[in-house]
C-alpha cells in the first residue's frame, strides 16, 4: 500500500544535517569531522484538516501496512503530498537524497464532527 495521495493542509520540513563530530581542545581550538555524505534526521510533519473519515482511515491503514514505525516507504514525486511546494519536489519527497521515510509515531486522528477528521503525523527520513 502506498502513502495516501492527499494534499496536506500544512507541511513543515526539517531538512536535517550532515553527521558531524566536533572535538574541542583545552585552548578552545576546534576540529570537526564529517562522517558521511548525506543529510540525516530529516523530518516532515504533515497535517490534514477537515478530511473525510474514509480518507483519515487511509493513514491508519498505511501505518498498519508498513508495520508502524518499523517499515519504510517512498513519497512519490508528483504526489499531492508535495502539492503547493514551488521548489524542487525531490527536496520534500526525499528522492533527490536517496531518502525513504518512516513514521516517527502513529498518525494522530481527531474527530471534528461526524464524518470529518483531522490527521497529523510526522515522518522521519531514513536511508
Amino acid at each position: 500500500m502506498s502513502f495516501p495521495n492527499l494534499t496536506p493542509t500544512s507541511r513543515q520540513l526539517d531538512p536535517g544535517d550532515w553527521p558531524v563530530k566536533q572535538f574541542a581542545a583545552q585552548n578552545g581550538a576546534e576540529i570537526r569531522f564529517l562522517y558521511g555524505d548525506r543529510r540525516t534526521k530529516m523530518k516532515l510533519s504533515l497535517s490534514y484538516n477537515n478530511i473525510s473519515d474514509t480518507n483519515a482511515e487511509l493513514f491508519v491503514s498505511h501505518y498498519e501496512s508498513v508495520k508502524g514505525t518499523y517499515g519504510t516507504f517512498q513519497l512519490a514525486v508528483g504526489s499531492k503530498t508535495v502539492a503547493g511546494w514551488a521548489g524542487t519536489e525531490s527536496v520534500i519527497s526525499g528522492a533527490g537524497s536517496g531518502n525513504a521515510w518512516r513514521y516517527e509515531t502513529a498518525p494522530q486522528v481527531s474527530n471534528v464532527r461526524p464524518g470529518r477528521s483531522n490527521v497529523s503525523l510526522t515522518l522521519v527520513g531514513v536511508f
